[in-house]
């Protein structure tokens, strides 16, 4: 196979900082051995998020000193409206300054005591403002899904015969929505097939219950489909995103992630009943319906972005870069959610660090130790981010402890892929050596983001 290069060129640079061992082992324990309160500055390869961690292309930051700043009708809006209708066909679409903004407005009037939301699996952030509300995020993850070690085409889909089982159970009367993430983000990056959409949909309406789609990698995802599902090898990206929304009655989406920029999202919807009470919301909390807590120069950026992001060369490279990492990695022993996903590497830190219990968050153990190795800043997603506690004070652990390695698009080459390689590698080979770490302070909400720790023995 000839070598996937990166389908664009380096027009600016921005310099790293380089650190010392003896360095991070010091800025790591001033942080709490949280890796979210490193500063920037003191990490070699950033690999927490992908989100807003793009680099923009040329014509986004053209398009960032074309924006319009009026406060109502902007021409800037306009632009990006026209942009996420050709992607998404829904009739009604409302900015706003993130993803999470959005769900904030969705579940704050559909939401509350007594609600449940049913997903193939809810983020952090998704699942913090449904429960926000009061109300119950469920995950419906098919059960392939939750085996890191098996190979499937789409680990990702929501488990059909749960999802109607659930309904049955709970009434669909307090259901007042069902959402599939795309990718799914908590379960591996993995991907969801169009004839799961599909499925969902047609449960969704036997009951009477809208369909959302978290879009916030729909173009990953729509590549995967062209990849891997029958039917689709001769479609464009485009075609299949817009195939995907079809099925939907609304979308939320972090613009941070799949239109390669650094802030933005909107909400997207049909019912125009709903619409009017979401924009009620926004005015009150983000900003004028045509800007949404954006400045113009961001929506010009979305806009374009939304164009670039359907381009099947720059996918092919993004999927590809993934993927030989995993595939290196796998290699080496190192256990991974296989097959890779769109936009991280997830390592099964139960089977990477096994004399960890998980009441000790080996995930975290994993993270620490990759930024004292090589600077590299991860994160852990598992015990930390989505355990509970029973009324004894006991963990409730997630079904996987994980830690993602988000890649940043267009900003890392493909020596700093290799470096990334190295450290795992060298990580791993250390394994034995690695220790647990206990909550010395934490939040009621999002502990993960704020949270200290102190190392076990």
């Amino acid at each position: 196979m000839k070598t996937i290069i990166e389908p664009f060129k380096i027009k600016s640079v921005e310099p790293i900082h380089f650190t010392t061992r003896e360095q991070r082992i010091e800025i790591l324990k001033q942080a709490g051995y949280n890796p979210f309160m490193i500063h920037a500055d003191d990490v070699l390869i950033d690999l927490l998020t992908d989100s807003g961690t793009s680099a923009m292309s040329s014509k986004q930051w053209a398009g960032i000193m074309d924006g319009d700043e009026s406060y109502a009708g902007s021409k800037s809006f306009y632009r990006f409206e026209e942009a996420v209708k050709k992607i998404t066909g829904m009739k009604f679409i409302i900015p706003t300054h993130q993803g999470r903004a959005a769900e904030k407005i969705l579940f704050t009037i559909t939401g509350g005591k007594g609600k449940y939301f049913p997903n193939n699996t809810h983020f952090d952030t998704t699942r913090a403002n449904v429960e926000f509300t009061g109300a119950e995020a469920i995950d419906l993850l098919v059960e392939v899904g939750k085996h890191p070690e098996i190979r499937a085409d789409f680990k990702g889909n929501m488990d059909i015969a749960e999802l109607r089982k659930f309904i049955i159970k709970t009434g669909k009367e307090n259901i007042p929505l069902c959402m599939i993430t795309v990718t799914n983000n908590s379960g591996g990056g993995q991907p969801v097939s169009m004839q799961n959409i599909k499925e969902t949909k047609s449960v969704c309406d036997e009951y009477n219950i809208p369909l959302f789609i978290d879009a916030c990698r729909f173009a990953e995802n729509a590549y995967f489909i062209k990849m891997r599902e029958p039917g689709y090898e001769n479609k464009t990206v485009l075609a299949i995103a817009q195939e995907m929304f079809s099925y939907a009655d609304g979308v939320t989406m972090s613009a941070k992630k799949d239109a390669l920029v650094n802030i933005g999202g909107f909400l997207a919807l049909n019912n125009e009943e709903l619409a009017m009470k979401c924009r009620n919301l926004l005015i009150v909390t983000e900003g004028f319906s045509t800007y949404g807590g954006l400045a113009g120069r961001d929506l010009e950026a979305v806009a374009q972005g939304l164009e670039e992001i359907v381009d099947e060369h720059y996918l092919q490279y993004r999927i590809r870069s993934i993927e030989y990492l995993g595939e290196k990695l796998v290699a080496a022993g190192v256990p991974i959610i296989e097959p890779p996903g769109g936009h991280a590497i997830y390592i099964d830190a139960k089977r990477f660090a096994p004399q960890i219990p998980q009441e000790q968050f080996p995930g975290q153990s994993i993270v620490s130790a990759l930024f004292i190795e090589g600077g590299i800043r991860g994160v852990e997603i598992g015990s930390l981010m989505f355990g509970k506690y029973d009324s004894y004070g006991k963990l409730i652990p997630p079904p996987m402890e994980l830690v993602r390695l988000a890649v940043p698009r267009r900003v890392y080459t493909q020596s700093h892929i290799d470096f990334v390689l190295e450290i795992i590698i060298e990580v791993f080979k250390k394994r034995s050596t690695l220790k647990g770490y206990k909550i010395v302070y934490e939040a009621p909400m999002l502990r993960h983001f704020t949270a200290r720790f102190e190392e076990i023995g």
